[in-house]
């Protein structure tokens, strides 16, 4: 399927490919995706830089070599990838072939990974080789053996394990492979598209959201930036989670500009990539904002965009006295988003008690979503982009979401929150109860105790304040190495091992 093929409408109705093609048929020639100029540093191969009839290529050819395995429509296809064009590529190959993609945090390990594909019996994994020291094809093959459904791992990169299916040639074939478009009843875009895994005090969820819900997202961002159309993006935020889908992908998708990603923050090259997008959109980490803007990197003319995934710490908020505009995005786990650009105090937005308008401050926007305050006192969503369910098994037939005692449509994000003084607002207290964020990264109390403790029975480990991280984890053992060796030989994530690195020493790329 090719650029000029795309007669579906665009809007509401519109798949994410259709919002891909209108932009291609605009401006084929013109960049669509291009890597961070130190990609060589922390992966293999030199920065990929890809028109929109590259892009378009490249996303037929990954969507054919999909369908060449005989996976059917569909199919969840698990994506375990860095912030780089094969990222973007993957994800929107995944779609093209009729299947559902299912993003992964890249520091997921073999514990995490074969817990969460079990739950929603994917049948592919798409990764890298390795990235920085670690040999992530390695695990996702490790991964596969311990599970019935998976029957392909694919990968981008050189010395691949064998078993593994190579990609890195749908980058060069100059002949477009077309793809049928799957048959399904029903408006395409209300259709599953993607799975996300939201984290709370029972374990992982796996979330499924349709075109419509993942476009709802990432609009109101949109909006709230007030850019044109064909504005460039530079984005540091991965599409492993829905408010990095909704800051990353969507807004490239609407804009129809050039998508410019960055991985493993560098300054050299960061400040190479914000030259290149002097008047576009800048997404951040809300922590790294205030020392980005004191850098003198940001330009005037572009909109920054600031990701809050604990927004209960908006009140530490520094006012933002830079010239140009900061939208605060407030992330509520997998449920939802919520966007507001900064007004003349240069402080966030509070947010709103019931309907959630954007553009903000603005007399005719639109209604996006809607909050209220459940009986537990916590924060429950409703609208457009808030899911319907979990990720059903079989496809597209499973159970609600926890609602709450809240109303109908409510999904309960587990967020503490109490009235504001003028009881139109509210205001964020707490992250849900029995998790810990770490930089973006969520994590069961329980499961951190349990690991910890299957690894050594006097070992302890504790989750630590931390005013950029959210928490940071520190761990006591009576041989350190050992804990770090035993929980890495148990498939732990990196940031739990790191806890328990020798005192001193500084952890390894």
């Amino acid at each position: 399927m090719i650029l000029g093929e795309s007669t579906r409408a665009v809007g509401t109705a519109a798949t994410l490919d259709d919002l891909f093609r209108r932009a291609g048929v605009r401006h084929p020639d013109a960049i669509a995706l291009a890597d961070t100029p130190n990609r060589e540093s922390f992966a293999e191969g030199a920065a990929r830089k890809l028109s929109f009839a590259q892009a378009d290529r490249a996303i037929s050819a990954f969507a054919a070599r999909l369908r060449s395995l005989g996976l059917q429509t569909d199919s969840v296809v698990a994506i375990h990838l860095p912030n780089t064009v094969e990222s973007i590529v993957a994800f929107m190959g995944v779609l093209r072939a009729g299947m559902i993609a299912a993003p992964l945090p890249l520091l997921w390990r073999q514990a995490e990974i074969t817990a969460a594909l079990r739950r929603i019996s994917a049948k592919a994994i798409v990764t890298y080789s390795r990235i920085g020291t670690f040999a992530h094809a390695q695990v996702a093959m490790q991964s596969a053996a311990e599970l019935f459904s998976i029957r392909h791992v694919c990968s981008f990169g050189k010395d691949l394990p064998d078993g593994v299916a190579p990609l890195d040639d749908i980058f060069v074939s100059d002949a477009i492979e077309a793809v049928a478009p799957p048959r399904r009843e029903g408006l395409a875009a209300a259709h599953v598209a993607a799975i996300t895994f939201n984290a709370d005090a029972t374990g992982l969820t796996p979330v499924a959201r349709s075109h419509v819900e993942l476009v709802a997202g990432g609009l109101e961002i949109f909006l709230e930036t007030g850019s044109a159309t064909d504005v460039p993006l530079l984005s540091t935020i991965p599409i492993s989670s829905f408010a990095g889908t909704a800051l990353t992908l969507l807004p490239w998708l609407l804009g129809g500009g050039a998508l410019h990603l960055h991985h493993s923050f560098d300054l050299g090259a960061f400040a190479a990539q914000c030259v290149e997008i002097s008047d576009g959109i800048v997404a951040l980490p809300a922590a790294a904002v205030p020392a980005i803007a004191k850098t003198g990197l940001l330009s005037a003319k572009q909109a920054t965009v600031a990701l809050w995934r604990a927004p209960e710490r908006f009140p530490t908020a520094k006012m933002w006295t830079h010239a140009s505009s900061l939208v605060d995005v407030a992330s509520f786990g997998e449920i939802g988003v919520i966007a507001a650009r900064r007004g003349l105090n240069g402080l966030p937005a509070p947010i709103p008690l019931g309907v959630v308008n954007s553009p903000h401050r603005v007399s005719d926007a639109a209604a996006v979503a809607e909050t209220s305050r459940t009986i537990a006192g916590t924060l429950a969503l409703r609208g457009r982009m808030v899911p319907a369910q979990s990720f059903p098994s079989p496809v597209e037939d499973g159970q609600p979401l926890d609602v709450g005692p809240v109303g109908p449509g409510f999904i309960d994000t587990g967020f503490a929150c109490r009235a504001g003084q003028d009881a139109q607002t509210l205001i964020i207290t707490a992250s849900p109860t029995g998790t810990i964020s770490v930089g973006g990264y969520s994590f069961r109390q329980s499961q951190i105790d349990a690991l910890v403790t299957q690894a050594d029975s006097e070992a302890t480990i504790v989750a630590l304040p931390d005013s950029d991280l959210g928490h940071r984890l520190a761990g006591s053992a009576a041989d350190r190495a050992a804990m770090r060796a035993s929980l890495q030989a148990r498939g732990a994530n990196p940031l739990l091992s790191g806890a328990f690195k020798p005192r001193g020493v500084p952890e390894a790329a």
